[in-house]
């Protein structure tokens, strides 16, 4: 049977996905708004078909530009986050040149980065400004890699230079900054039950595993639980530049997915709760 699944399940990606290429290619060259909006339908109909269960916490910043940076575990980061909110990502550059995901990245409109030159850097910078003054919501994975899921790496803040990029100014004249909002991905179960850290190597993607088998062995072990929280968002400020934000996003990244993995759903849920009763006006 979980042979069975594996090959079921990757066939009805591979054909999803060829009849979804075209159409989002059109999209892109005509500039209409489905290019946006079919990724989230896309990648939202795949986690249906994988059994992948989304819990989420809070709520992602709408109706503007916003830079969501979160931890990274695996390749499906991509398609949870993607499911739960309309995005682009910010990638390296080597995915560019990978079998299908590559093509997919860049179908979702992702921004490429060049880590191992500064310029080239700095150009995706600029970019990253841009596409946040259209509109776009972004996600850079600011560890730089993938880990094991049990834990977070250290947020490399080179990575977050975008977020010291001035956007424009609000109403009463003030400089605006990138908004910046953490979101911890935490995989927590499978068929039901809880993912312990012995398990969770077969979701978490990282060191020197091989894709292709990954992905198949992936499809064969069962639905997944995912817990999927946007902290508040951070504010950027003239005396909290790139290196502050990092290290802010980091610890709260870490500590929500420390809840996630306990369990702790009301403690989040209440903090969420208490800070937007905070923020309602006194009637």
């Amino acid at each position: 049977m979980p042979t069975l699944r594996a090959f079921f399940l990757a066939t009805a990606f591979l054909g999803l996905t060829v009849l979804s290429a075209p159409i989002q290619w059109l999209s892109i060259r005509l500039g209409i708004s489905l290019q946006k909006t079919y990724p989230h339908a896309y990648h939202a109909f795949l986690c249906r078909l994988f059994g992948i269960k989304i819990r989420v916490i809070g709520e992602p910043v709408k109706d503007r530009g916003v830079l969501l940076v979160a931890n990274h575990t695996s390749y499906f980061d991509i398609l949870v986050m993607s499911a739960t909110v309309p995005v682009s990502f910010v990638a390296k550059l080597e995915v560019k040149s990978w079998p299908l995901f590559g093509l997919m990245s860049k179908l979702q409109r992702s921004i490429f980065v060049d880590r191992s030159k500064r310029s080239e850097a700095a150009k995706a910078a600029v970019e990253i400004r841009e596409r946040l003054k259209a509109g776009d919501t972004l996600v850079l994975f600011p560890e730089g890699t993938t880990s094991d899921g049990n834990r977070i790496l250290p947020f490399k803040s080179a990575l977050m230079g975008a977020v010291e990029s001035e956007i424009g100014t609000d109403a009463e004249g003030h400089v605006e900054y990138v908004p910046v909002q953490p979101v911890s991905i935490s995989y927590i179960g499978f068929y039901g039950m809880p993912l312990g850290r012995e398990n969770r190597p077969f979701y978490a993607w990282y060191g020197d595993m091989e894709l292709a088998a990954h992905v198949w062995e992936a499809f064969r072990t069962g639905p997944l639980d995912v817990v999927v929280e946007f902290h508040q968002p951070l504010r950027v400020s003239a005396e909290c530049g790139r290196k502050q934000i990092a290290l802010q996003a980091e610890n709260l990244i870490r500590a929500g997915q420390m809840r996630a993995l306990r369990g702790d759903w009301g403690i989040a849920e209440a903090a969420l709760a208490a800070a937007q009763a905070a923020a309602q006006p006194a009637e």
